[in-house]
């Protein structure tokens, strides 16, 4: 595993804007004038629709060069160029809300990274429609909070969900199987900052069971998908997807557990590039620079 990030001196630049002649050396130079020294670098030009997309990891030789004397210096130069961007402390880790239901392999998965460092993110609450995993948030220090959902207070659940997020300064909300369908407004204002697994197979199959569905038409292969939340059910941005192959001989019990693991990996590296800031998003697609 890499070592961390050195906090206040290192830090990561990302932008999109519009495709133009001197982007890259606008940036450069900018790191230049400011004591920077380009740890990686990856861009992508989409010609399709005329966009340039960037990361940069950089580090500072210069102590007085800070976070906000970079936001500032470099606020002139994306007025100049039209450019989206975002700087931040490469060391920072992301503070991370998770939700789930009755379903606990992603949530463990997550926790366990987190604890070996392999995630960079802080969890400063679970919350679930159920108390199942109430102790396993208390093994790891983390505060659970019990909202319960129903037709009736669907509104007020999601108001209290809301206010969590905005008092405890979540910067990403992870759905690790929350069995419950986020209203559109909740999702417009999570957009961008909300991540959700589910199964994709091919064929693909919805509603209950779709793993005993998967079985009875002999499928191949069982997957899974990872993607930003919007109000169109699971159709939002594509983060990453995996796939195993499965045979004849693997009963729906078989089909769970390989799918489990399969969502649970999916899962993790989505939360990965996204808490470190190498998902772009491209209109209904994203630019992920692994």
């Amino acid at each position: 595993m890499p070592p961390r990030p050195d906090p206040g001196r290192e830090f990561v630049l990302t932008l999109s804007c519009p495709d133009q002649a001197g982007l890259v050396h606008a940036v450069s130079g900018f790191l230049v004038e400011h004591s920077g020294n380009i740890l990686e670098s990856q861009q992508f030009d989409d010609r399709l629709q005329g966009r340039f997309f960037m990361r940069v990891h950089f580090d500072v030789s210069d102590p007085e060069t800070s976070l906000e004397r970079l936001r500032t210096d470099f606020a002139p130069v994306a007025e100049a160029y039209r450019i989206d961007w975002r700087l931040h402390d490469a060391a920072a880790p992301t503070r991370t809300l998770i939700m789930v239901s009755k379903y606990g392999h992603c949530l463990n998965d997550l926790l366990f990274r987190k604890s070996t460092g392999a995630l960079n993110i802080d969890v400063p609450a679970i919350v679930s429609n159920h108390r199942e995993f109430e102790a396993l948030a208390h093994t790891h220090g983390i505060p659970f909070h019990h909202i319960p959902v129903t037709p009736q207070t669907k509104a007020d659940a999601e108001a209290e969900l809301l206010e969590l997020v905005q008092r405890l300064d979540i910067d990403l909300v992870v759905l690790a199987r929350y069995m419950q369908i986020l209203s559109d407004d909740l999702c417009k204002r999570l957009e961008g900052r909300a991540i959700n697994i589910h199964h994709s197979f091919l064929p693909s199959f919805k509603g209950a069971r779709p793993y005993l569905q998967a079985h009875q038409r002999g499928v191949k292969l069982v997957g899974a998908t990872g993607h930003y939340v919007t109000p169109d059910l699971d159709e939002g941005p594509i983060i990453e997807q995996d796939v195993v192959r499965v045979d004849h001989s693997d009963d729906p019990d078989a089909l769970v557990t390989m799918g489990r693991d399969v969502e649970a990996r999916v899962l993790a590296r989505a939360v990965q590039w996204h808490s470190e800031s190498r998902i772009l998003l491209n209109g209904h697609h994203t630019v992920v620079f692994r």
